[in-house]
Formats: C-alpha cells, structure tokens, sequence
C-alpha cells in the first residue's frame, strides 16, 4: 500500500523495531531510526540485492523519493546498476554545481557592509534555524518550488506567519543572487504567491493616555530586576528611539559636552544616521550607567558578555515583570507614546515651539525626499533640542502626578 505524507510525518522510532520500514511499494522503503527517516530504494542487478541511499525525509519529500526510483528503474531498464551511476553521478555534482548553503552563504558575505549587525546576524541566524536543516545541502540548482514551500509550511503550522514570509523574502534574494551568479535558473519562490497566510498587521501596544503613562513612568523606577535594564527603560521614553538601536547605542556615540547621541546610518531602519538631543533627564541616566557598566564598548551590555549587547528580549520581559501584558506596552511603544502626547500638546498648547515635522523628524521617519534625506539627520536640530528638554520635563510632571492633559 502506498504512503502518505501524513504517515510518513507521524512516524515514530520503536525501540523494538529498530530497522522499521515503511513500503510505498515496488522496492522503495522508508527506513526509520534512532535519529532520522531514510529513503531507501531495493533491487536486484545481476544475482545480487542491493540497496540504493536516496537521501533523508523530509530534506526529500515523498514525490522526490518517488521520482528517484523512477529513474533508477529506468537505469536498470537499461542493464545499468543505479549505484554505479550514482558514483559517477555524484563525484560530476560536486565539481560543477553549488548547493544552496554554498549560494547563501556568499550571497550573506556581500550584502554584510549593507546592513547593521544586528540584521545580518538575524539573517544568518534564520537561514541556521530554518532553512539550511532542509535545504543546504542540496544543489541550488535542482531545489523546486515544493521543497521551498514545505520550509516555509513548517513555520506556519506553528502561526510563525511572518517568520515564514521573512524566510522566503530572504530566500528570494538569495536564489535571485544564483541567477545572476549562473548558478541556478530561476528564483523558484515567485510560484509561492498566496501559498502561505497573511501577516497580520499589528501596532505595537502603547500607553497614551497622561495618567497611565504616570503610573508607567513610577513603576519603571521602582523596577527590581537587572539595574541596566532599569535605566534603559527609563531613557527609552526620553529618547524614543527604536528599541534595537538603544540595545546597540555605544559610548563613542554620545557626546557628552553637545549632549547629543550620534546614531551612525548602518544602524538605523531607514540606514540614515540620526541624531539625538539628549535632555538633561536623560544625560542624567547616561552618566548612571557609565559608572555601571564597566568601561565596555556597549553602553547596554548583555548580562553574560559585555561583548554583546543586551537580547532583544530584555526590555518587553521586564515590562512583563512589571504587570504589563503585550497588548497593553511593548518596548517599541514608547515611540507611538512621544509621536501622540506631542502632537496633542501641538493642539493644547499654542506656545509649543515645535511642529509636526519637527516631531516625524526626531522619529526618524524616512525622508521622502530622497537628496535631502543624505544630510536631514541634523535638520531642525535647535528645534528638537528644545522640544527633547520639553519632553522630559512633561514626563516628570506626569511621574509626579502634576499634569493630566
């Protein structure tokens, strides 16, 4: 009787049954063991039995194993032995065709000096996990669309929707760098449209409302874990930068004297450099944790290496700690918090000496325009200086209690 997909993938080891086959009929078997399912393909050639490798489940899917012994039937259709072939075969392989981990791997070593560090360790860091167990050792060459999908398949079925969309975002460009390196055909990840869910599109949770944001801010200070991880929550709604880049700030960023953080373009989303005005509330916070933190090259470090910087887990786990669910806070939302408070108080407040651009400028918006987005990252920066100062100083009226609009 013939296989299945849903056989194939509930198929247990039994430590009884320690050469378990599954036949899908006319010699072609699935081994399981200990460690792993193999395809295996029997027949005779001459007087002798024999067996033929076709390689491991589900890296080959049951269709591929299929057609595996189709062509060995057909070999031996012809008085020739699949295994003696196979040597040829594979000794040709190797010499001429890569195989997708060889693709990826000098596709990630060129776009290195495009991204921030923080991305291409993401990057490497999914291929790892997700697809090189699957796919990195066959030639990128004879990878169809299937085996992509089955890769992807795999997050899904674990709601790991956009994940499994970032995977074959990446996978794209990867297979698009074989075309243009002739070392495959196609980009076979083009035939995958509407194959998977749709994200779904969420806001990061914020507070906003001045009372809660109060209540935030106090029980921030009175946090008991980690005192960086304290003083980085604290400076995050000071400054509402990106979560990740005040995880990779460094000490020879801040200027102390200007009291400005120079955030270099390799490490901002829209890879333009920024700049942040530093209150004195948070120039405050700044000189804490350099008496903290040890003389390393981060101001944020990890907890087991100064070497790395703080997981990116960090900051939403102890807003956890603190009674806060991810629908109500996130780290990222203090940057929703400062776009909405300050645009309420452009309404409120005729005496703000700010506007709206000036506010999407200090978030590090992209700039539409292109040319002036090269020098943009010190446009309005008296402005800004002044509105960061009037920021902090709302934030410490809310703390207090004293403000409620």
């Amino acid at each position: 009787m013939a296989l299945t997909d849903s056989q194939i993938r509930s198929a247990k080891y039994q430590q009884d049954k320690p050469n378990q086959k599954l036949s899908d009929g006319g010699g072609l078997h699935l081994l399981i063991t200990k460690t792993s399912k193999l395809w295996r393909f029997s027949y005779r050639f001459g007087d002798k039995q024999k067996t033929l490798a076709l390689g491991k489940y589900p890296l080959i899917s049951l269709a591929k194993a299929r057609m595996k012994q189709l062509e060995a039937k057909q070999l031996l259709s012809e008085g020739i032995d699949p295994s003696n072939e196979r040597k040829t075969d594979k000794v040709a392989q190797t010499e001429v065709f890569a195989t997708f981990k060889d693709v990826a791997l000098e596709w990630h070593e060129k776009q290195k000096s495009r991204w921030s560090e923080g991305h291409t360790d993401l990057v490497k860091w999914r291929l790892t996990k997700y697809v090189m167990p699957y796919l990195g050792n066959m030639p990128i060459k004879d990878i169809v669309p299937k085996d992509m999908l089955d890769v992807m398949r795999v997050l899904e079925v674990r709601d790991r929707i956009e994940t499994a969309h970032r995977v074959g975002q990446i996978c794209s460009q990867i297979f698009r760098y074989g075309v243009a390196s002739l070392q495959c055909e196609r980009d076979i990840t083009s035939d995958l449209r509407g194959s998977l869910k749709s994200v779904r599109v969420k806001n990061f949770a914020s507070i906003k409302e001045p009372t809660e944001i109060g209540k935030l801010l106090r029980a921030i200070d009175g946090y008991q874990g980690e005192v960086l991880t304290r003083l980085a929550l604290r400076l995050l709604p000071l400054v509402f930068v990106r979560p990740g880049e005040l995880r990779h700030a460094e000490w020879s960023e801040v200027n102390f004297d200007a009291s400005e953080w120079h955030i270099p373009a390799e490490k901002m989303k829209m890879r333009d450099p920024h700049i942040v005005p530093l209150s004195k509330q948070a120039v405050a916070i700044f000189r804490e944790v350099q008496q903290l933190a040890g003389g390393g090259k981060y101001i944020f470090p990890s907890v087991r290496s100064n070497q790395r910087v703080m997981s990116e887990n960090t900051l939403n786990a102890a807003l956890r700690r603190l009674d806060y669910t991810k629908e109500q806070m996130t780290s990222h939302g203090f940057r929703s918090m400062a776009s909405t408070r300050l645009n309420e108080m452009l309404i409120n407040d005729p005496s703000c000496s700010f506007n709206a651009d000036i506010i999407e400028r200090q978030l590090a918006h992209k700039e539409r325009n292109s040319v002036r987005g090269v020098y943009n990252h010190a446009q309005y920066l008296p402005e800004r200086r002044k509105m960061m100062q009037v920021w902090a100083d709302y934030l410490d009226k809310l703390k207090l209690g004293e403000n409620k609009t």
